[in-house]
């Protein structure tokens, strides 16, 4: 079944059906997942068994809805209400995998190779790795190598803190294909490649039940048509991803702040102290009316970027780094906000909160840190004057 009816407001769709699903299927179990660091594979599946969400961005040959980004970021935002860790591994095959392999041939002007079409249609759990050890947000400090063969290549190296890296069967993989430092190219790589090994990261803060590993190549033999793209080209569709991932943890902020807001305004109106509802108090107040305001901004940012993105504006790249940046300090803002007005009660297990807040704090490392985003846009500034 797919919840992409004719409509005029394929987002409002969205959104409302994934909401609804997820606040029947997600939130119950939300805490035993995180409590346990169990990743639910069933549960992940029904994502698409129920709800058709693989592929959105996809044509209709590739078993997709033949929609832009605003599909997946929509979605995104909704899971995150309820369990923001399966939307990170969500994210991770959609746009991180699904979306940018076939995206980036579709930007050249060429046909999917066979075999890179036939994994697409088979929706298989993926993700996509590039960071590294010794190397996060600086990608061109990368050291995974892939030495051209006569038959292919041959990939060396390790990759870390690569969601669904314990889960997955295939991944997109950035490696150094030259002497130059921007020598870096895009491949797929499938996990039962001899050579392949994977471990878990150690246990983390928040994101819990989203599988989070190591992936480490030694000495796998690719062949030539594991190639994404163009030989040493990499970057470029490395950099119009990273775009559209950042735009996707904002999403995933909007989801955190709405169910925490929500939360402390349904608990404010319940709780008493001094015989009055603390809803009653000024400083409660302000808890609720600045949230709610930071709510409102970020989200009008996230969709106006989105629409940015979506029709390649100049500003797009920018804005998008803006937006991760706002969102993501956002999403922090209000939940431990929750946690303030629910007292011992935001801090305990008893709501959600808590776990929100701790999923919270990964989105401003994730997808760049906001420390090199707003290095970035500074830099941006002094040099564009498209405002």
């Amino acid at each position: 079944m797919s919840l992409f009816p004719e409509s005029q407001d394929i987002t409002k769709d969205i959104t409302e059906s994934v909401r609804g699903w997820a606040w029947r299927n997600l939130m119950p179990g939300a805490d035993d997942r995180d409590e346990t660091c169990t990743f639910d594979l069933s549960l992940y599946r029904r994502l698409d068994s129920e709800l058709g969400l693989m592929n959105t961005t996809l044509p209709e040959s590739l078993l997709g809805a033949d929609l832009d980004i605003t599909a997946p970021i929509a979605a995104i935002e909704a899971m995150s209400e309820c369990d923001p860790a399966i939307a990170l591994s969500f994210l991770s095959q959609e746009l991180l995998f699904s979306h940018q392999l076939y995206h980036t041939w579709k930007a050249l002007g060429q046909p999917l190779p066979k075999r890179h079409a036939d994994i697409l249609r088979q929706k298989r759990i993926s993700g996509m790795a590039m960071t590294e050890p010794n190397a996060g947000t600086d990608v061109l400090g990368m050291s995974t190598t892939a030495t051209q063969t006569d038959s292919g290549f041959v990939l060396n190296g390790t990759k870390q803190w690569i969601t669904n890296a314990t889960v997955g069967d295939v991944f997109l993989v950035y490696a150094r294909t030259g002497e130059q430092r921007r020598d870096i190219s895009l491949f797929l790589v499938e996990t039962r490649a001899e050579g392949v090994s994977r471990l878990p990261c150690d246990k983390k803060m928040g994101m819990r039940s989203s599988p989070t590993g190591i992936l480490t190549f030694s000495h796998v033999a690719l062949p030539k048509d594991a190639l994404v793209g163009t030989l040493h080209e990499g970057l470029r569709p490395m950099l119009r991803n990273l775009a559209v991932e950042r735009l996707a943890l904002a999403a995933q902020s909007c989801g955190i702040a709405k169910t925490c807001l929500n939360t402390m305004r349904d608990y404010a109106r319940q709780r008493h102290a001094f015989e009055h509802k603390i809803a009653d108090f000024g400083q409660i107040q302000k808890f609720l009316a600045e949230s709610y305001a930071q709510y409102r901004a970020m989200r009008t940012m996230l969709y106006e970027t989105v629409a940015e993105t979506i029709q390649s504006a100049p500003q797009a790249s920018l804005n998008a780094d803006a937006t991760k940046i706002f969102c993501a300090k956002g999403a922090e803002d209000i939940a431990r906000s929750a946690i303030q007005v629910l007292g011992a009660n935001g801090y305990s297990h008893a709501y959600p909160v808590s776990r929100l807040y701790r999923d919270a704090v990964l989105l401003s490392i994730g997808g760049g840190t906001n420390e090199a985003l707003q290095k970035n846009i500074s830099r941006l500034l002094m040099t564009d004057s498209r405002l």
